[in-house]
């Protein structure tokens, strides 16, 4: 066989053969998918005026970073470093619940220009957000002393974010009992004191915040307790003060609680019986939005710094304590005023003699007489009864 010679060859063929090579190998690359840059969020996810379709990987990747933040006009800088780890064991976490269910403006890569100029005015552009899922809570905290604080124009007034942070809020309530956990509950006093720190100084050293604190003993009253959890009421107002009484008795007239720890229940009934409870109900029926200097519990007994009433500093149970607190009423009050008042005590022979013996006597006389009052007209009918019997049966 003949071989070919390359002479044979002309130029411009090989030029056309390398134009067509040429050519070829760039269409394919121009036709290959472009592959995504492992080091950003997928491009198809994130093509302008498409449907958003971004993961939560796609927001780790910038979002896992440590110390990821930034600077906002006032010169504070907005955190933006999310835990997965964390992320992941709390309750939306838990659920696989999408960052854009949330944050429903991002929906592509660079994000919208952020407006907000401080971290404060940031969470306040947020603070409707938890509605879309929690609408029942969000309206709760509309008849709040908080939404009242910022309607009035108080910026720093808590949102549901300053309580419950959404990438690291665990579950709160049990979800068969919808009761609350004993690890939330626990929390309580630490999540209320981001804004209210000297109050929590006081109730951590009260009988009280010790016994949860220091004890971890979920039988005592935390905030929620007294001042409910999303619509708290002004605890300033005179319809709190006067009804105070029936957010003390929740605990205090319950028997199987209190006969875990030696308390009488009967210290709502004691003070209902008193004069001071008398004015305080009647006020509380009558005019519950009326001001009264009528002493509920908290006058006596303190508000959160609620001590033990055998304590040896402040004790209502030592005369020298109990006569500074009637004197706050009664300036002129002496030494034997305490005395004169037997507070939630029930009367017995030893302590006080005289009332028990009294009150005995009472008991005793008081079914007589009526009983002897009613033997006596029962027996008056009887008689007039047979007496018109006989006359009728003469005639």
């Amino acid at each position: 066989m003949t071989g070919i010679k390359f002479s044979s060859f002309k130029p411009h063929w090989l030029i056309l053969a390398l134009v067509l090579g040429g050519a070829l190998i760039l269409g394919l690359v121009l036709a290959w998918p472009e592959r995504a840059d492992a080091s950003q969020p997928s491009s198809g996810s994130l093509a302008p005026g498409s449907a958003p379709q971004l993961t939560n990987a796609d927001c780790l990747l910038c979002h896992s970073k440590p110390g990821f933040n930034v600077p906002l006009a006032d010169g504070e800088k907005l955190p933006l470093t999310i835990d997965p780890t964390q992320y992941g064991a709390s309750v939306h976490g838990s659920k696989n619940m999408s960052c854009t269910t949330c944050h429903v403006d991002i929906t592509e890569f660079p994000h919208p220009k952020r407006t907000a100029e401080s971290l404060r005015e940031y969470a306040v552009q947020m603070r409707d957000t938890c509605k879309t899922c929690h609408n029942e809570q969000y309206q709760l905290t509309m008849d709040s002393v908080h939404q009242k604080a910022f309607e009035s124009g108080n910026q720093q007034a808590p949102t549901c974010a300053d309580c419950h942070n959404p990438h690291t809020q665990g579950r709160i309530t049990d979800a068969k009992t919808g009761q609350i956990l004993p690890a939330a509950r626990l929390n309580i006093p630490q999540v209320c004191a981001r804004c209210h720190n000297a109050i929590y100084n006081e109730y951590k050293e009260s009988v009280h915040g010790a016994a949860l604190i220091d004890a971890n003993n979920t039988d005592v009253p935390t905030c929620i307790d007294c001042h409910g959890v999303h619509r708290i009421p002004n605890p300033t107002t005179p319809a709190f003060r006067i009804n105070s009484p029936q957010i003390c008795s929740k605990c205090h007239t319950d028997k199987a609680l209190m006969s875990k720890y030696g308390i009488s229940t009967d210290v709502l009934r004691t003070y209902v019986a008193d004069f001071h409870g008398t004015t305080a109900t009647l006020f509380q029926k009558l005019s519950p939005d009326q001001p009264t200097n009528t002493p509920v519990c908290f006058d006596c007994h303190g508000v959160h710094n609620i001590t033990r009433v055998d304590d040896p500093v402040n004790g209502l149970q030592l005369k020298q304590n109990l006569l500074a607190t009637c004197q706050k009423c009664h300036p002129n009050a002496g030494t034997n005023f305490p005395t004169a008042w037997m507070g939630h005590y029930i009367a017995d022979p030893k302590r006080t003699p005289l009332v028990y013996y009294v009150q005995l006597f009472y008991k005793i006389l008081i079914p007589l007489v009526l009983g002897g009052m009613v033997l006596f007209v029962a027996s008056d009918v009887y008689r007039r009864l047979k007496d018109r019997r006989k006359g009728g049966s003469q005639a």
